[in-house]
């Protein structure tokens, strides 16, 4: 089977409840593609409102989750707390967590561990620097940042995983990787998938962000390996149900 287009959205640290509604109720009554998958992931005191208002087809996650089960670990979110609000996703590895607060590869792998262990979907986000990419260690980074997860996963563990290609340099700067590259990338990575098995290889999800809007979203759709999209400004917008229905 085809692998399923999938359209997150990750307001970030971006919102309050009016606007969170707004934002909900336009995807509720918007005509979307039945066949992608969406997930939004809102600030973490809005998931309970977000998910008692999204229609179920839309899926909800955070944007991130601690690797503890529990304990005193102020400011965290554990698996547990999210399943029981029936929150179905989190993020995990997002460049701004890794840069901004230092998170490295196998705290990243022990978050993704902890959240599907406990019954999570993981997006496990991944991307390089300006400057790695213009050393020509695209590959390099991307397949160490993935090294450090697959050694802690299963391989039917995989079938709970979305990759999240977003080159660190198009995050939130209007700059975009051409169509070639975001392909080259993923192609990569859906051949490092194969070490794993080649099931794992078909059937996970590699999807794109990074400054992803209405007027990209096509062209990226048409490539054989982008998947999908994670979205950031654009999901706060109107015109996320226009990066949804990009293979309309």
């Amino acid at each position: 089977m085809p692998r399923q287009f999938f359209v997150g959205g990750n307001f970030k640290m971006n919102g309050v409840a009016d606007s969170i509604k707004s934002i909900v109720k336009n995807l509720n009554d918007a005509k979307r593609d039945p066949t992608t998958e969406v997930v939004v992931s809102p600030p973490s005191l809005y998931l309970t409102l977000v998910r008692e208002l999204a229609d179920p087809s839309v899926g909800v996650s955070a944007q991130n989750v601690y690797d503890k089960p529990n304990g005193a670990f102020t400011g965290e979110l554990s698996v547990e707390q999210l399943k029981d609000a029936k929150i179905g996703w989190t993020l995990v590895g997002h460049s701004e967590r890794r840069v901004l607060l230092r998170e490295d590869d196998d705290f990243v792998a022990r978050k993704t561990k902890a959240a599907i262990d406990g019954g999570l979907s993981v997006i496990v986000c991944i991307g390089e620097s300006l400057e790695e990419r213009e050393a020509n260690k695209t590959i390099e980074v991307v397949t160490r940042q993935l090294d450090a997860v697959a050694k802690l996963l299963s391989e039917d563990q995989w079938a709970k995983v979305v990759i999240a290609y977003e080159p660190i340099w198009a995050i939130g700067t209007g700059k975009v990787a051409t169509t070639a590259q975001a392909q080259e990338v993923h192609a990569s990575i859906r051949q490092w998938l194969q070490k794993i098995s080649p099931s794992v290889a078909d059937n996970t999800r590699v999807i794109y962000g990074g400054s992803v809007s209405e007027k990209n979203c096509r062209e990226l759709a048409k490539e054989n390996d982008v998947d999908g999209f994670l979205v950031g400004g654009a999901s706060l917008k109107p015109a996320f149900v226009d990066i949804i229905n990009a293979r309309i």
